[in-house]
């Protein structure tokens, strides 16, 4: 994107990034399929040590390969990143998932996965980990760590002034279908507007092809569209199967990301079914 600027975005998982600093690379997310995190490594290092690895969220498209670069410098956690990193819930085995993309898009990459116990045993978490914000100096660039929660609780974006350019992980999802997962949508338009406040030309998302500021407003539209969707199911009745089947956007906010279209009527589901808990669950009265 500059001299010093780099991105993938044509590769299922996140775009993984890095900036090449007179004192290193500093790198922004890694790449879910293996062998690309191996290739990734080296191409970076031909840049300089690998002075920082930084997880924009604890989403394992955005942190699996975080194994292939032990050893590369500290890697930089959210609190709420570290909290939830690698770690199984009820809804998802982020080894399991992670797997699932191997024998699709990452076939060489089958002798060099370690089981499940080994993988455990060193994912290479966070080094440094921080809450609120964070200023890094590296070399001559800064690099300001902005806690964006919304897509995520531990959510950062990557701020570089320097090169005029933001990494906003899955606070953006450009031209392609968002997922909503269990996120917080008021903080989430809240972190779009943080985001609109730098002074950048360049927003790499965390899906998708590489925008400018502009994209923030259709982005904050795509949000606001899924929720006043699922608000008007919910106040005409429609129970929580009826919102699924009738509120979705297969055809309108573009395609699933790289390498998961099958995934669109999932992602369909999971955005109006999560939606319609939230705007069901009894809470308690104010006293």
């Amino acid at each position: 994107m500059t001299p010093h600027v780099f991105t993938s975005t044509e590769i299922r998982g996140c775009n993984p990034s890095y900036v090449v600093t007179s004192a290193g690379v500093v790198v922004i997310d890694t790449p879910q399929l293996p062998t690309k995190a191996v290739a990734m490594r080296e191409e970076a290092e031909q840049q300089g040590p690998i002075r920082f690895v930084i997880n924009t969220e604890h989403h394992v498209d955005h942190i699996f390969g975080n194994y292939w670069f032990k050893g590369a410098g500290e890697v930089v956690h959210h609190q709420g990143v570290a909290d939830n990193f690698m770690v199984p819930t009820p809804d998802l085995d982020p080894f399991a998932y992670a797997l699932e993309a191997i024998p699709t898009d990452d076939p060489d990459a089958a002798g060099i996965v370690p089981d499940r116990d080994t993988y455990y045993e060193d994912p290479n978490r966070g080094d440094l980990v921080f809450t609120g914000d964070l200023e890094m100096k590296v070399g001559e660039k800064t690099f300001h760590l902005i806690h964006t929660p919304g897509h995520t609780p531990g959510q950062v974006a990557v701020y570089v002034p320097d090169e005029r350019v933001v990494f906003t992980g899955d606070t953006v999802f450009s031209e392609c279908q968002t997922w909503l997962m269990t996120s917080d949508i008021d903080q989430w338009v809240g972190a779009l507007d943080v985001i609109n406040s730098l002074d950048v030309d360049t927003v790499v998302p965390g899906h998708g092809p590489v925008t400018t500021p502009a994209y923030l407003a259709t982005q904050r539209s795509v949000l606001l569209e899924w929720t006043s969707a699922v608000a008007e199911a919910v106040a005409k009745g429609w129970s929580r199967e009826e919102t699924i089947e009738r509120v979705h956007f297969r055809d309108k906010f573009g395609p699933v990301d790289v390498g998961q279209g099958y995934m669109m009527d999932h992602i369909q589901t999971l955005n109006a079914a999560s939606l319609w808990d939230k705007f069901t669950a009894k809470r308690a009265p104010v006293r």
